[in-house]
């Protein structure tokens, strides 16, 4: 895990997710500076899981997307945008849930909690379920994180039935949209040939 995370960036993708980690970690300065303590603690968290990908060796692509996803949610949070734009909520959640139901469906894999479904008679549906199970549980989990913030961190979060099931809603859509394209997601990056990292007896004799 050490390695994984330690190595270097393999290909202007994977520099590109790495640039973006970066940008989270600047970020919890800036949120600290411009909107104070609660703000930047935000973007801990965000760094924290945005580091989740690399660890794992995912797919550059689905790396990118879910920097992207982690750090648009947080900014738009720490912002307000989700106070004066209201229908932005609805997106963040299709996109967001997603991308983290299907980053938590490969964790488990790789634990060995949960099958592969590549391995299962009907590998699509298999995974199109599993991660829309999972996804419809962050979504559940969140709302009750909102719940508990409204309660007791800070009672300006905009918590409403109505808001409520249009984000699960959209949180159920977005895992399912993930769980059919887990066969691209969850695909780890090609390794390069030993033949390309390492030089021939032959080369070094003619050099």
């Amino acid at each position: 895990m050490i390695r994984s995370w330690m190595r270097r960036p393999e290909g202007l993708a994977e520099i590109v997710a790495d640039v973006l980690r970066i940008v989270g970690v600047v970020s919890i300065v800036v949120a600290g500076v411009g909107w104070g303590v609660l703000s930047s603690l935000s973007f801990v968290s965000a760094v924290a899981a945005m580091l989740l990908p690399r660890v794992l060796r995912v797919r550059p692509a689905f790396d990118i997307l879910f920097c992207v996803a982690v750090l648009m949610s947080t900014w738009s949070s720490v912002m307000g945008i989700y106070y004066t734009t209201r229908w932005w909520d609805l997106p963040m959640h299709f996109l967001t849930n997603g991308l983290f139901a299907a980053m938590l469906y490969v964790v488990l894999v790789r634990l060995h909690v949960l099958a592969d479904a590549e391995t299962l008679p009907h590998p699509v549906l298999s995974a199109t379920v599993m991660v829309t199970a999972l996804g419809f549980s962050i979504g559940v989990l969140w709302e009750f994180f909102e719940w508990f913030g409204l309660n007791y961190i800070d009672p300006e979060i905009y918590v409403g039935y109505v808001d409520t099931l249009g984000d699960l809603v959209q949180g159920a859509l977005g895992s399912m949209l993930a769980g059919l394209s887990m066969r691209f997601l969850a695909g780890r990056p090609r390794p390069r040939r030993v033949a390309e990292r390492v030089p021939s007896p032959e080369a070094g004799r003619a050099a």
